[in-house]
């Protein structure tokens, strides 16, 4: 089979009955490194290769896969498709006829997508002698040190006259232990589970400081187990960048997503407190909330040029000084609801069909430094890396738990506490919103594993935030 982006235009089909076509072809390698416990674990690879079809025809919507990507095999998966949308015109949401018909052209490509990584080798290498570090007391039960290498190519093709082709990498480390001492246990992690996640290559490791990463996550965990439990009761809390990710994610991005909004979801993730009218007047957040949608940062994990439908990306502004301005919404659900969008039409692989889904979703940095923002704290916690998390199917009342705590008094940072935990309801916890850090404070994190839709996809989503502080939160401990 070619690669993607191999196939020249000459080697796709046509179908000249349609109205619009499109074929989108994925081809991903991933190579996974762990040792755990100072041993090394399996090398795994795989490879995925296929191709979308999607036909739009008599008015209606129709789609189709295939990992058969000769001629005939697109053929064919062009002709399903095709069939699916003439059997289901009458019965669809929406006349295919008023949907964009994108001719997009361009290229995209990750930082250092050409470089030199380590070899096998030189991998396990680097990871065994952070799991050495990692195991350094016997209260360290257990520990592992890992890395996801991914790289892929997406092209899509288009009726007329389309032909984007981008080339992404990926480097998703890894550290993670967990201690034990009489009846506590405590884990700690290098910003959480794969929460270090960027386009690019080896530069990714030295922005994290992976490399004594192992020892410096294992005397924090074991630092967890004297620690006293957090505090409980209402007060301000300073919330990391590798918490605030978690807190953006499910509190401001899963409630945008449009197609969520317009009921899609909710036989499987919920729906969103979040309806149509709100959009230009309600008041999301406090004057300090901006938040965007930007998939043009090089580094940052869900950065392309154009999403899965062929819209172009752009920065623009989800929320505004707190207002909330537009939704997740790609060109599909743009036409149904009548509301501008983004370009956020995604899917996670070629046998999936794109639907409204997150990519990066930044919360913009303020003027607050680390040091103004604890000295404007009397009473609170500073919470890092989230460790749990539980929100209801609306998107609105949460409850989120973090690894690692530290109480503020008197606009003093202070003693380590283990277990902190917060809870509130984002359409007023965001209203709480008291300070956002600057420039310095930022980090430009993510998670790989988003889950939505049926059937469900996973998908890469990138989130750069700084560290924020909340105001009368409602905090607590784990048990004594």
């Amino acid at each position: 089979m070619p690669d993607a982006d191999r196939l020249t235009l000459t080697d796709l089909p046509r179908l000249p009955a349609a109205d619009f076509w499109s074929l989108r072809f994925v081809e991903e390698h991933c190579e996974t490194y762990a040792v755990r416990k100072n041993v090394a674990m399996p090398f795994v690879a795989s490879t995925d290769r296929g191709a979308m079809a999607t036909v739009y025809i008599d008015g209606g919507y129709g789609y189709a896969a295939t990992a058969d990507t000769s001629p005939a095999g697109l053929r064919d998966a062009l002709e399903r498709a095709a069939h699916w949308a003439r059997s289901t015109a009458k019965q669809a949401l929406f006349d295919s006829k008023t949907l964009p018909r994108p001719a997009p052209r361009g290229e995209y490509t990750s930082p250092s997508f050409a470089d030199r990584f380590p070899s096998r080798s030189e991998w396990y290498e680097l990871l065994a002698q952070e799991s050495v570090a990692a195991g350094c007391d016997p209260r360290i039960v257990d520990w592992e040190a890992a890395v996801d290498v991914r790289t892929a190519i997406h092209r899509l093709v288009t009726s007329t006259g389309g032909d984007v082709i981008q080339r992404y990498r990926f480097l998703l480390p890894g550290i993670a232990v967990t201690a034990h001492e009489g009846s506590v246990t405590q884990n700690r992690t290098l910003n959480g589970y794969r929460g270090l996640c960027q386009q690019g290559g080896t530069e990714v490791l030295a922005r994290f400081g992976f490399v004594g990463g192992g020892r410096r996550v294992a005397e924090e965990a074991l630092e967890l187990l004297a620690a006293p439990n957090c505090p409980s009761g209402t007060m301000d809390v300073l919330l990391a960048p590798d918490q605030m990710i978690l807190q953006i994610h499910e509190s401001i991005g899963h409630p945008l997503e449009l197609d969520r909004i317009l009921g899609d979801e909710r036989n499987f993730a919920g729906t969103s407190f979040v309806t149509p009218d709100m959009f230009g007047t309600y008041r999301y957040g406090s004057d300090l909330l901006n938040v965007t949608f930007d998939p043009t940062r090089p580094e940052e994990l869900a950065s392309y040029a154009f999403d899965d439908d062929g819209t172009r990306a752009e920065r623009v502004h989800l929320i505004r000084a707190g207002i909330l301005e537009r939704p997740l919404g790609g060109a599909i659900s743009q036409a149904r609801a009548g509301i501008s969008g983004v370009a956020n039409s995604r899917a996670d692989g070629w046998n999936r069909p794109p639907i409204d889904r997150m990519a990066n979703l930044n919360l913009e940095p303020g003027d607050a430094t680390m040091e103004d923002m604890i000295a404007s704290i009397e009473h609170g916690v500073m919470m890092e890396t989230n460790s749990s998390w539980s929100i209801d199917d609306s998107r609105n009342k949460f409850q989120f738990g973090c690894e690692r705590g530290r109480r503020i008094e008197n606009g003093k940072l202070g003693a380590v506490v283990k277990n902190p935990n917060y809870r509130g309801i984002s359409a007023n916890f965001w209203r709480s919103l008291k300070r956002v850090g600057n420039s310095d404070t930022l980090k430009v994190l993510g998670t790989p594993y988003c889950g939505k839709g049926e059937p469900s996809q996973v998908i890469r989503v990138g989130h750069a935030t700084p560290a924020c502080v909340f105001g009368n939160v409602d905090v607590f401990g784990g048990e004594s």
